[in-house]
Protein backbone atom coordinates (compact mmCIF):
# COMPACT_ATOMS: atom_id res chain seq x y z
CA UNK A 1 0.00 0.00 0.00
CA UNK A 2 0.66 3.81 -0.46
CA UNK A 3 2.69 5.29 2.15
CA UNK A 4 0.87 8.08 3.73
CA UNK A 5 2.21 11.72 2.03
CA UNK A 6 3.75 13.02 5.15
CA UNK A 7 2.65 16.11 7.12
CA UNK A 8 4.42 19.60 7.05
CA UNK A 9 6.26 20.36 9.40
CA UNK A 10 7.53 24.25 10.57
CA UNK A 11 10.34 25.09 9.24
CA UNK A 12 13.57 24.64 11.94
CA UNK A 13 11.20 21.71 13.95
CA UNK A 14 12.87 18.50 14.86
CA UNK A 15 11.78 15.31 13.52
CA UNK A 16 10.66 13.02 15.88
CA UNK A 17 13.43 9.87 16.35
CA UNK A 18 12.07 6.80 16.63
CA UNK A 19 13.92 3.63 17.58
CA UNK A 20 12.41 0.68 15.25
CA UNK A 21 13.36 -2.98 17.09
CA UNK A 22 12.76 -6.15 14.78
CA UNK A 23 14.98 -8.94 13.92
CA UNK A 24 13.37 -9.20 10.71
CA UNK A 25 15.20 -7.67 8.24
CA UNK A 26 12.43 -6.90 5.46
CA UNK A 27 10.08 -5.59 8.03
CA UNK A 28 12.91 -3.29 9.63
CA UNK A 29 13.69 -1.77 6.35
CA UNK A 30 10.03 -1.43 5.42
CA UNK A 31 9.43 0.20 8.65
CA UNK A 32 12.70 3.02 8.81
CA UNK A 33 11.73 3.36 4.93
CA UNK A 34 8.00 4.47 5.55
CA UNK A 35 8.56 5.96 8.73
CA UNK A 36 11.41 8.51 7.25
CA UNK A 37 8.82 8.91 4.09
CA UNK A 38 6.48 10.36 6.85
CA UNK A 39 8.84 12.54 8.18
CA UNK A 40 10.62 10.78 11.55
CA UNK A 41 13.86 10.40 12.40
CA UNK A 42 14.76 6.71 12.88
CA UNK A 43 17.08 3.95 13.78
CA UNK A 44 16.82 0.52 13.39
CA UNK A 45 17.95 -2.28 15.88
CA UNK A 46 17.66 -6.27 14.94
CA UNK A 47 18.08 -7.31 18.56
CA UNK A 48 17.54 -6.23 22.11
CA UNK A 49 21.24 -5.79 23.05
CA UNK A 50 21.53 -3.44 19.95
CA UNK A 51 18.68 -1.15 20.61
CA UNK A 52 19.81 -0.52 24.11
CA UNK A 53 22.90 0.63 23.07
CA UNK A 54 21.39 3.22 20.46
CA UNK A 55 18.64 4.34 23.21
CA UNK A 56 21.35 5.19 26.06
CA UNK A 57 23.85 7.10 22.44
CA UNK A 58 20.54 8.52 21.10
CA UNK A 59 17.66 8.53 23.16
CA UNK A 60 14.42 8.32 20.90
CA UNK A 61 10.96 9.76 21.07
CA UNK A 62 9.49 6.50 20.98
CA UNK A 63 9.96 3.04 20.40
CA UNK A 64 8.65 0.33 17.72
CA UNK A 65 9.60 -2.52 19.71
CA UNK A 66 8.79 -6.44 18.59
CA UNK A 67 8.25 -8.58 21.31
CA UNK A 68 10.30 -12.01 19.87
CA UNK A 69 13.78 -10.90 19.25
CA UNK A 70 16.59 -13.10 19.32
CA UNK A 71 18.69 -12.55 22.48
CA UNK A 72 16.03 -11.02 24.81
CA UNK A 73 11.97 -10.96 24.56
CA UNK A 74 10.73 -7.23 23.90
CA UNK A 75 9.44 -7.25 27.83
CA UNK A 76 13.06 -7.24 28.95
CA UNK A 77 14.06 -4.74 26.42
CA UNK A 78 11.79 -2.11 27.71
CA UNK A 79 12.48 -3.25 31.40
CA UNK A 80 16.08 -2.48 30.64
CA UNK A 81 15.47 0.72 28.48
CA UNK A 82 13.07 2.32 31.41
CA UNK A 83 16.51 1.89 34.01
CA UNK A 84 18.35 4.06 31.48
CA UNK A 85 18.84 7.17 32.74
CA UNK A 86 18.66 8.58 29.23
CA UNK A 87 15.44 7.31 28.17
CA UNK A 88 14.09 9.98 30.76
CA UNK A 89 12.50 12.54 29.22
CA UNK A 90 11.18 14.80 32.75
CA UNK A 91 10.40 17.49 30.26
CA UNK A 92 7.44 15.65 28.31
CA UNK A 93 6.42 14.46 31.74
CA UNK A 94 7.24 10.66 31.34
CA UNK A 95 9.65 7.69 30.30
CA UNK A 96 10.02 7.32 26.51
CA UNK A 97 6.80 5.69 25.01
CA UNK A 98 7.13 1.98 23.65
CA UNK A 99 4.41 0.38 21.36
CA UNK A 100 4.64 -2.76 20.62
CA UNK A 101 4.77 -4.25 17.12
CA UNK A 102 4.52 -8.11 17.13
CA UNK A 103 3.12 -10.96 15.51
CA UNK A 104 2.61 -12.89 18.68
CA UNK A 105 -1.46 -12.86 19.23
CA UNK A 106 -1.29 -14.05 22.66
CA UNK A 107 -3.61 -11.37 24.52
CA UNK A 108 -2.27 -11.77 27.92
CA UNK A 109 1.37 -11.48 27.13
CA UNK A 110 0.45 -8.26 25.03
CA UNK A 111 -1.51 -6.83 28.25
CA UNK A 112 1.59 -7.85 30.66
CA UNK A 113 3.55 -5.52 27.93
CA UNK A 114 0.89 -2.75 28.35
CA UNK A 115 1.34 -3.25 32.14
CA UNK A 116 5.09 -3.13 32.33
CA UNK A 117 5.05 0.47 30.74
CA UNK A 118 4.16 -0.13 27.06
CA UNK A 119 1.40 2.58 25.62
CA UNK A 120 0.30 0.93 22.69
CA UNK A 121 0.14 -2.24 20.45
CA UNK A 122 -0.22 -3.71 16.81
CA UNK A 123 -0.18 -7.02 15.65
CA UNK A 124 1.30 -8.03 12.52
CA UNK A 125 0.59 -8.11 9.39
CA UNK A 126 -0.63 -4.23 9.75
CA UNK A 127 -1.64 -1.15 7.84
CA UNK A 128 1.03 1.53 7.53
CA UNK A 129 -1.38 4.34 7.94
CA UNK A 130 -2.75 3.00 11.03
CA UNK A 131 0.65 2.38 12.29
CA UNK A 132 1.53 6.00 11.82
CA UNK A 133 -1.89 7.38 13.25
CA UNK A 134 -0.51 5.32 16.65
CA UNK A 135 2.79 6.70 16.40
CA UNK A 136 1.36 10.33 16.45
CA UNK A 137 -1.28 9.54 18.78
CA UNK A 138 0.92 7.94 21.39
CA UNK A 139 3.47 11.44 20.82
CA UNK A 140 0.90 13.54 21.30
CA UNK A 141 -0.47 12.08 24.50
CA UNK A 142 2.62 11.35 26.10
CA UNK A 143 3.61 14.62 25.99
CA UNK A 144 0.67 16.55 27.41
CA UNK A 145 -0.51 19.63 28.14
CA UNK A 146 1.04 21.17 31.44
CA UNK A 147 -2.29 21.94 33.70
CA UNK A 148 -3.18 22.98 37.49
CA UNK A 149 -3.21 20.24 39.86
CA UNK A 150 -6.76 17.97 40.15
CA UNK A 151 -7.72 17.13 43.35
CA UNK A 152 -10.66 14.53 43.86
CA UNK A 153 -11.32 13.96 47.89
CA UNK A 154 -7.78 12.80 49.05
CA UNK A 155 -6.74 11.86 45.59
CA UNK A 156 -4.32 14.61 43.86
CA UNK A 157 -2.60 14.73 40.61
CA UNK A 158 0.37 17.27 39.61
CA UNK A 159 0.42 17.15 35.58
CA UNK A 160 3.49 19.38 35.71
CA UNK A 161 5.32 16.89 37.76
CA UNK A 162 3.80 13.75 36.66
CA UNK A 163 2.90 12.98 40.40
CA UNK A 164 -0.07 11.45 41.96
CA UNK A 165 -0.65 11.02 45.74
CA UNK A 166 -3.68 9.65 47.43
CA UNK A 167 -3.91 10.46 51.57
CA UNK A 168 -0.43 12.13 50.88
CA UNK A 169 1.23 8.52 49.83
CA UNK A 170 2.87 8.84 46.40
CA UNK A 171 1.35 6.46 43.61
CA UNK A 172 3.45 5.42 40.68
CA UNK A 173 1.70 5.00 37.55
CA UNK A 174 2.78 4.36 34.10
CA UNK A 175 2.02 6.89 31.54
CA UNK A 176 -0.55 5.84 30.11
CA UNK A 177 -2.32 5.18 33.44
CA UNK A 178 -1.41 8.50 34.27
CA UNK A 179 -3.10 9.90 31.35
CA UNK A 180 -6.63 7.54 31.99
CA UNK A 181 -6.66 8.69 35.07
CA UNK A 182 -6.26 12.75 34.87
CA UNK A 183 -9.19 11.88 32.18
CA UNK A 184 -11.12 10.55 35.00
CA UNK A 185 -9.95 13.36 37.33
CA UNK A 186 -10.94 16.33 34.80
CA UNK A 187 -14.23 14.37 34.59
CA UNK A 188 -14.98 13.73 37.88
CA UNK A 189 -18.66 13.12 39.28
CA UNK A 190 -19.57 12.31 34.91
CA UNK A 191 -19.81 9.13 33.96
CA UNK A 192 -17.53 8.69 30.52
CA UNK A 193 -18.17 5.77 28.58
CA UNK A 194 -15.36 3.20 26.75
CA UNK A 195 -15.59 5.25 23.52
CA UNK A 196 -15.06 7.94 25.14
CA UNK A 197 -12.32 6.80 27.25
CA UNK A 198 -10.72 5.07 24.00
CA UNK A 199 -10.92 8.67 21.66
CA UNK A 200 -9.76 10.45 24.62
CA UNK A 201 -6.82 8.77 26.45
CA UNK A 202 -5.31 6.53 23.27
CA UNK A 203 -6.91 8.84 20.58
CA UNK A 204 -8.06 6.19 19.17
CA UNK A 205 -10.50 7.83 16.26
CA UNK A 206 -11.11 4.82 14.02
CA UNK A 207 -12.12 2.49 16.41
CA UNK A 208 -9.91 0.35 19.21
CA UNK A 209 -10.57 -2.42 21.58
CA UNK A 210 -12.75 -1.51 24.27
CA UNK A 211 -11.14 -4.37 26.49
CA UNK A 212 -8.07 -1.88 26.80
CA UNK A 213 -10.15 0.20 29.05
CA UNK A 214 -11.63 -2.35 31.30
CA UNK A 215 -7.79 -3.92 31.68
CA UNK A 216 -6.35 -0.02 32.81
CA UNK A 217 -9.36 0.59 34.99
CA UNK A 218 -8.84 -2.57 37.09
CA UNK A 219 -4.61 -1.47 37.15
CA UNK A 220 -5.70 1.98 38.36
CA UNK A 221 -8.10 0.27 41.13
CA UNK A 222 -5.33 -1.59 42.36
CA UNK A 223 -3.06 1.77 43.00
CA UNK A 224 -5.61 4.36 43.90
CA UNK A 225 -8.30 2.32 45.19
CA UNK A 226 -6.70 0.00 47.87
CA UNK A 227 -8.06 1.51 50.22
CA UNK A 228 -11.67 3.22 51.35
CA UNK A 229 -13.39 5.67 50.33
CA UNK A 230 -13.60 4.03 46.71
CA UNK A 231 -13.51 6.86 44.23
CA UNK A 232 -13.75 4.93 40.46
CA UNK A 233 -17.10 3.13 40.24
CA UNK A 234 -18.26 1.11 37.17
CA UNK A 235 -21.38 2.39 36.01
CA UNK A 236 -22.77 -1.11 34.39
CA UNK A 237 -23.55 -0.87 30.57
CA UNK A 238 -22.52 2.59 30.42
CA UNK A 239 -18.83 2.91 31.71
CA UNK A 240 -16.95 4.93 34.48
CA UNK A 241 -16.83 7.53 36.83
CA UNK A 242 -14.62 9.13 39.44
CA UNK A 243 -16.24 10.57 42.08
CA UNK A 244 -15.15 11.66 45.59
CA UNK A 245 -16.74 10.46 48.95
CA UNK A 246 -20.13 11.11 49.62
CA UNK A 247 -20.66 13.93 52.83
Amino acid sequence: MAVPTPPARPTGDRPDHLLVVDDEPTVRELLRTALRYAGFDVDAAATGREALELAARRAPDLVLLDVMLPDMDGFEVIGRLRAQPRAHHPGRGGDVPVLFVTAREDRQALLHGLRIGGDDYLTKPFDLEELIARIHAVLRRTRGEQTARITVGDLELDPDGHQVTRAGRNVRLSPTEFRLLRFLMTNAGRTMSKSQILQSVWEYDFGGDAGIVDTYISYLRRKVDGGEPKLIHTVRGVGYVLRGPRP
